[in-house]
């Protein structure tokens, strides 16, 4: 329960009273698909620049029909470029899908992952004489020429697991285009109830891994055969919830005065997670984050551009690395 004389406290009736959820609500909550891709605001910027050797707009070559593609499963840990093993030892992992053309003796690198970095993503900002925080939170997908060998078996993995047709590819490579124009948001968090493998999924992830896991589920729907002599293990990062609450989008919370104090009270959630903090303010911030998450046991969630009250439960989160079979 919240501390008495807490935001939380005071909140959470207004909230279980006005934002109560409509009979029928679907667990997990759908992913929302849009019918195009939005420009990027100037203000979001990337530490590094999203797919610096890939084509602007996403192109992927055509193959000749007669073509015989070999399909490479690949995994390396996250910022492997400047961390090494660090957090590949903490089972935090990227994923991508590799391909070799036979008759143009030619590799390719496909993976969808942040425009603007990771924080980015799973937190927003919070700018000056703007009420509601604002999100740098797009991903998308990225097809270039080459697989650097080094990068992604050194401390990850490289492997064959099939070989497709050039007609099968085009067609993967027609599908991508409209997976990519239509899934423009990346989302960090997967939502469960409990740890339990028959726990209710509140919210699914949309990341690396799950555009890796409907890569292989379109090849097998274009007839491919997937095999690994391996465990195909992905990361995730659970948070632990009772029913999540609606809150609402934007305007609903932060144009109303009847809701200034929850809008205040979602700033002030999110100003514990800013970026660019000293040594000092992180840990002032992480001991705010563990009053607001395990002892008010409340977590915001920003999910299809709107925002989810979490009432939140032990162990409140948990990275795993979990076998995800290639389908069948």
């Amino acid at each position: 329960m919240p501390r008495p004389g807490s935001a939380a406290a005071l909140i959470l009736p207004l909230l279980h009273c006005v934002f109560a959820q409509e009979p029928g609500q679907q667990w997990p909550v759908p992913y929302r698909r849009f019918d195009h891709r939005p420009d990027v605001d100037s203000y979001c910027e990337a530490l590094y620049p999203f797919c610096p050797t890939g084509d602007r707009d996403g192109r992927i070559p055509r193959l000749r029909d007669s073509d015989a593609v070999s399909v490479y499963r690949l995994q390396t840990p996250v910022w492997e470029f400047k961390y090494g093993d660090v957090l590949g030892k903490l089972h935090i992992m990227h994923d991508a899908v590799g391909f070799s053309s036979s008759e143009l003796e030619t590799n390719f690198t496909m993976e969808w992952y942040e425009l603007f970095q990771l924080g980015n993503c799973t937190f927003p900002h919070l700018r000056p004489l703007v009420n509601a925080p604002f999100w740098c939170n797009q991903g998308a997908a990225c097809f270039f020429e080459g697989i650097d060998d080094l990068h992604w078996s050194q401390n990850g993995t490289l492997e064959k697991i099939g070989v497709i047709s050039g007609s099968q590819f085009n067609d993967l490579a027609r599908w991508v285009q409209d997976d990519n124009r239509t899934g423009i948001y990346y989302e960090t968090w997967t939502v469960r109830s409990d740890p339990s493998p028959n726990a209710t999924v509140w919210f699914e992830s949309y990341d690396c891994s799950q555009f890796v896991h409907r890569t292989y589920r379109k090849l097998k729907e274009l007839g491919a055969t997937l095999r690994s002599r391996s465990q195909t293990n992905y990361t995730k990062i659970y948070l632990y919830s009772g029913e999540p609450v609606y809150l609402g989008n934007d305007s609903a919370i932060f144009g109303q005065p009847a809701l200034s104090n929850l809008a205040l009270d979602i700033r002030k959630f999110y100003y514990t997670f800013r970026p660019h903090q000293s040594v000092v303010d992180l840990l002032v911030s992480l001991l705010e984050a563990f009053e607001k998450v395990v002892l008010d046991k409340s977590f915001y969630l920003y999910y299809n551009f709107e925002y989810w009250r979490l009432p939140m439960k032990p162990p409140y989160m948990r990275i795993t690395y979990e076998e995800v079979p290639l389908p069948t």
